[in-house]
């Protein structure tokens, strides 16, 4: 009789600590839920393209290759940068890194046409900083331009890579917006 008293002690304190360990992961999942509604508020457009639009040809290998115009609204007050990724998941070789830019001062509200956002240049899969337009070797590709605003600058230097960027951002993401646009190249 002793050991089954035992026996259904130990289940007791099983359960309960399974039951404290599944509302724990009930609350961070809400907790996760919460910062998405704070992430959506943050807004990252183009005057030159609207979301899912086509990029035109000026902004690409065909034309100028000069970046959009770019506008940041809703930026979190308590932002201390900004980190601008522009990349393709469609190219044939797998993702491919158009432009890096970090530790933007987070009062930036407008990046203009052809020109580089104040900040630290990151390198694209081309091994080279700055702007690199669209340029679909075989069929119509999706860039993503994605705007991250985070809670400190990163010590990283110039010519960072999307991924070392990505990591040393890791717990600082306050917000984050994307604005997609397509391309395709007429032969």
């Amino acid at each position: 009789m002793k050991n089954v008293k035992i026996f259904l002690i130990i289940l007791i304190i099983i359960f309960v600590i399974f039951l404290i360990f599944f509302l724990n992961n009930k609350v961070n999942e809400n907790s996760e839920y919460n910062e998405m509604e704070v992430i959506e508020n943050m807004k990252i457009t183009s005057p030159a393209f609207k979301e899912g639009g086509k990029i035109p040809s000026k902004y690409t290998c065909d034309d100028a290759n000069i970046n959009p115009e770019l506008h940041f609204e809703q930026v979190p007050e308590n932002a201390k940068s900004l980190v601008l990724i522009m990349d393709d998941p469609d190219a044939p070789v797998g993702l491919w890194v158009h432009w890096v830019v970090f530790n933007i001062p987070s009062t930036t509200k407008i990046v203009p046409e052809d020109s580089e956002p104040q900040g630290t240049p990151g390198k694209g899969t081309n091994k080279r900083t700055g702007y690199m337009g669209p340029c679909p070797p075989d069929k119509e590709h999706r860039y993503f331009f994605k705007l991250y605003a985070l809670d400190t600058n990163l010590n990283l230097p110039a010519g960072s890579t999307k991924d070392q960027v990505e990591n040393a951002m890791k717990g600082h993401v306050l917000a984050q917006a994307q604005l997609m646009g397509k391309y395709v190249r007429s032969h």
